[in-house]
């Protein structure tokens, strides 16, 4: 295999000589962990169920990374941001204003978009200020559901000042004109907490976001969800403030044109801002019971019928059972992963007799012990379909550590995923 000029190359094309290499990443979003006594000491990842995971490491590299830059906090945003190859030091503005880019809210230069998480806290008598925070998906609320809410807060708060978008699930957005970059706490990071200390200082966001809970408390969508045994989803919960992104064209950047394939605003925002390709995937939810499979078909048709080299699986059930605390179903969100996605892309790209290279990690831990994000380095499976290794090694992040594999800046992942000859020369 060499390298050949792109006149050559293009000549190759023409007579059927050249089989381009496809990549590949499948990012199982909060899938690290630590070692949990329950689990035998082991963590969910190394726990689960994962033939076709520990098969391809075998045949391919184990390894960790660092995907949260020093100094900066661990987020799906950095974190994704370093996977896809921007350094987020460089790049990163704000997790708002890429969901922003995905639902496509007109952002001005000097707009600031902030995350409308409607949220579950508690409904007992105390004052706003000493309420708990319950729940930060409020049940893995349905958009549908959410959307009539964010109405009813529409109608009395919103102004020219401040805008609501609907953004996925419990995942939206709130513009302010003219605003500022205010440090607000996420509020997945405070469950089971007394939520006055994280309100935030910003008096007209503090006070919008005790008239949500008002607004929403008593209204008959949640009262049915109670009856329903669902969490209530009765207050606004604002963090993730940030201005307009600048992304680097990725295609400009890498030479190879890439889809992203996710359920989550976040992603399919940094997507959009690299100018990346997005497919929504009908049933993709971000929650435990996804489109797995629709996810993956997608990936495939993308690699094989629709002209792109690169394709972005982001898998969001991992994160979300991490954050929910529950061992049990992130072990079967790992699960599914390993069953639903990566076996049958494997599967297919090889019955197609497609040359790919597959990288699978997580963003970040999501530790069901802490219930949110941490920045320890996360494990990594590289696997090459045209060069099969031969190692003794299974994909967990024990593993990962022990093979000595180490890549200390997270946004070079992606080049050592892409570090190889892609254009197989049979016959010139």
């Amino acid at each position: 295999m060499r390298r050949i000029s792109k006149a050559a190359e293009n000549a190759a094309e023409e007579k059927g000589m050249v089989s381009k290499m496809k990549y590949v990443v499948v990012l199982g979003d909060g899938m690290a962990d630590e070692p949990i006594a329950a689990l035998g000491n082991k963590t969910p990842l190394a726990y689960a169920e994962t033939p076709v995971m520990d098969k391809l490491s075998k045949m391919g590299e184990v390894g960790m990374v660092h995907t949260i830059p020093d100094g900066m906090k661990p987020g799906s945003d950095t974190a994704n941001l370093s996977v896809m190859g921007y350094d987020p030091k460089k790049y990163y503005s704000g997790r708002s204003p890429l969901e922003a880019l995905s639902i496509g809210v007109p952002m001005k230069d000097t707009d600031i978009a902030i995350r409308c998480n409607i949220v579950t806290i508690s409904e007992d008598g105390v004052p706003f200020e000493e309420k708990t925070i319950i729940d930060h998906s409020a049940s893995e609320i349905s958009t549908e559901d959410c959307g009539i809410l964010l109405d009813a807060v529409r109608s009395e708060l919103e102004n020219e000042v401040y805008k609501f978008y609907l953004g996925t699930s419990y995942r939206h957005c709130l513009i302010w004109d003219k605003g500022e970059v205010v440090e607000l706490t996420p509020p997945h990071d405070v469950l089971t907490q007394v939520i006055g200390p994280h309100l935030p200082e910003n008096a007209a966001l503090r006070e919008m976001m005790k008239k949500s809970y008002n607004i929403l408390v008593n209204h008959p969508l949640n009262v049915e969800r109670k009856k329903q045994g669902l969490n209530p989803a009765n207050c606004c919960w604002f963090w993730g403030a940030g201005t307009k992104p600048m992304l680097s064209d990725f295609t400009q950047k890498t030479g190879k044109k890439g889809v992203m394939i996710s359920a989550v605003d976040l992603l399919k925002g940094i997507a959009v801002g690299a100018g990346m390709g997005v497919i929504e995937v009908e049933g993709a939810n971000g929650g435990l019971h996804t489109n797995y499979e629709g996810k993956e078909a997608a990936a495939v048709k993308a690699l094989t019928k629709d002209g792109y080299d690169f394709a972005y699986i982001h898998v969001e059930a991992p994160d979300e059972m991490g954050h929910q605390g529950s061992v049990e179903r992130k072990v079967q969100a790992i699960q599914y992963l390993d069953q639903r996605v990566i076996g049958p892309l494997v599967e297919e790209l090889e019955a197609k007799k497609i040359d790919f290279r597959l990288l699978v990690l997580p963003d970040h831990p999501t530790p069901v012990r802490v219930r949110t994000h941490t920045s320890d380095n996360v494990p990594y499976l590289l696997y090459d379909s045209t060069k099969h290794e031969q190692h003794t090694w299974n994909y967990n992040e024990t593993e990962g550590a022990a093979s000595g594999n180490f890549v200390d800046k997270g946004h070079e992942i992606l080049e050592k995923l892409f570090a190889t000859d892609y254009i197989k020369i049979e016959t010139l």
